[in-house]
């Protein structure tokens, strides 16, 4: 079967988790996300769904790991946005292509600087508005907020982007809770994080989303698909607690350390630069380092990497990744 963008499913299963890859920057961190999934006991495949600018190399490695892979088109919308001081956003608008996978039930879209510690299967049985509702729905998909409190202080950030103005700081009164519910979808600026997506992929939904990439009105989105998302379907999407994707940042003194229990992390997000697999061996061991997740969460991805190298040095696989 076809999705909608005209390319054939990587796998029969039809729930899936996938993952957006355009270079083999991310390379290192999609490997260690697949072996993740499966240690935790994932019922379901990662689908790597890669772009035309995706290279033979990366493609070997892949297959040598017997990952599932799906061709996409590369996603830009019709108006020019300046991404200069965040590049990455100009990969991010294809992560809005699970919606248009109706050749499966159920999406689960994962960055690939992800890192699941717990089985979160539960999400592809999460409820959400049927297909037939073409995103009309008060559960169009699902996601964590975004955290707007802008701690490095990055200038080109909007200036609303302030702990005030967060949803994870309307939690912070009921740490408990915050484990297991999400702040409602409006709260604070009611932006969802575009790391993880429960999507049930929709004809009449992806429709949605195209016109609105065809606007003028995107050239105003200072966080790319994210900033779509919220615009397309203010308060209709389900809030997941931030269990779900754990944004390192959150874990900080100061940010929302107040909510954050590790023990409670399904799945943590290393957003923001470097990532773990670009830190030299001082800054993962936190020495000298100015982040203040290196030494700690950072040493999370590695010591599934390191499992991960031994488990393909038995299969004869060595590729530096």
């Amino acid at each position: 079967m076809s999705s909608i963008t005209g390319e054939h499913q990587a796998t029969g299963s039809k729930k899936v988790w996938t993952t957006l890859i355009t270079n083999t920057a991310y390379l290192s961190g999609l490997l260690t996300l697949d072996h993740s999934l499966k240690k935790a006991g994932s019922k379901y495949l990662l689908v790597a769904l890669y772009t035309d600018s995706f290279s033979l190399e990366g493609h070997a490695a892949l297959d040598s790991r017997k990952i599932a892979k799906q061709r996409i088109p590369y996603l830009l919308p019709f108006a020019k946005k300046d991404y200069s001081n965040d590049t990455r956003f100009y990969d991010c608008w294809s992560k809005l292509t699970p919606f248009s996978l109706v050749e499966y039930e159920r999406v689960v879209q994962l960055d690939s600087d992800m890192l699941v510690l717990q089985n979160m299967d539960e999400l592809m049985e999460l409820e959400l508005d049927s297909p037939a509702l073409g995103g009309k729905g008060s559960r169009v998909f699902a996601a964590s907020h975004a955290c707007v409190c802008n701690p490095l202080k990055r200038g080109h950030y909007p200036k609303d982007w302030i702990p005030a103005n967060c949803a994870f700081t309307t939690q912070h009164s009921c740490p408990n809770l915050a484990q297991t519910t999400g702040a409602p979808p409006a709260a604070g600026l009611g932006i969802p994080n575009g790391g993880l997506q429960v999507v049930n992929p929709s004809k009449d939904t992806y429709n949605m989303i195209v016109a609105k990439l065809e606007a003028p009105s995107t050239s105003n989105y200072d966080f790319a698909d994210q900033s779509l998302l919220a615009d397309v379907f203010p308060g209709r999407w389900v809030s997941l607690p931030y269990v779900y994707n754990a944004l390192k940042t959150l874990r900080w003194k100061g940010v929302h350390d107040t909510i954050w229990r590790d023990e409670r992390v399904k799945n943590i997000h290393y957003i923001l630069i470097p990532k773990p697999w670009d830190e030299n061996e001082v800054e993962r061991k936190g020495e000298g380092g100015t982040c203040q997740d290196r030494g700690s969460v950072s040493s999370w991805w590695w010591d599934f990497t390191k499992e991960r190298w031994e488990e393909e040095k038995a299969k004869g696989i060595y590729d530096g990744f």
